[in-house]
């Protein structure tokens, strides 16, 4: 399975660091939409379980994610079917839905970093669930990936690397390994 990395890491107006990927759907917003907002929809591909009030200053509760606490955020932005913005943790996803030539939707999502270190872990793990989402998308089974092999991608990339990992050993360059202890 290729792990070339599909996503840009850049820095926004305001100073902010961000992760950005692109995705175009051969489906109209409207159903687009759903997959990104829909709590059915989105257990097939998110990495956790949503539970959203769809309306701006509302809920959203995120749970079942072994990687993450149960945890609450706050809508941000709601404009249906073109975007969709909420704080998660301590970060900021932004759904932008744009539509393109021969009823097809170009999906870009933006995860707002709060600190550039998670760049490339966050990279990784949104690698593994678009794919879900374009299996999704297009009715099909599919490899996601794995996600130590997108995040060493993200490394060499030179994206901004250094975050905790919940168990999983990240070091992209083991050979680098300083530990001479032997026994």
């Amino acid at each position: 399975m290729p792990t070339d990395p599909t996503g840009t890491y850049l820095t926004l107006d305001d100073g902010r660091p961000a992760v950005r990927f692109t995705r175009t759907y051969g489906h109209p917003a409207d159903r687009v939409w759903q997959l990104v907002t829909d709590p059915g929809e989105l257990a097939h591909w998110f990495p956790s379980r949503v539970e959203i009030e769809l309306r701006p200053g509302g809920t959203i509760r995120f749970s079942g994610d072994p990687n993450m606490p149960e945890s609450t955020g706050r809508v941000l932005a709601v404009d249906a079917p073109r975007r969709l913005s909420y704080a998660w943790g301590g970060d900021e996803l932004r759904f932008d839905l744009e539509a393109v030539p021969g009823d097809r939707t170009r999906l870009t999502l933006t995860d707002v970093l709060q600190s550039a270190d998670t760049a490339a872990r966050n990279a990784a793990g949104w690698e593994v669930c678009l794919t879900a989402l374009d299996a999704r998308a297009d009715a099909a089974a599919g490899e996601t990936g794995s996600w130590e092999a997108y995040y060493r991608a993200y490394v060499e990339a030179g994206f901004p690397h250094g975050a905790p990992v919940p168990d999983v050993d990240t070091d992209p360059h083991p050979e680098n390994d300083t530990d001479t202890d032997t026994d």
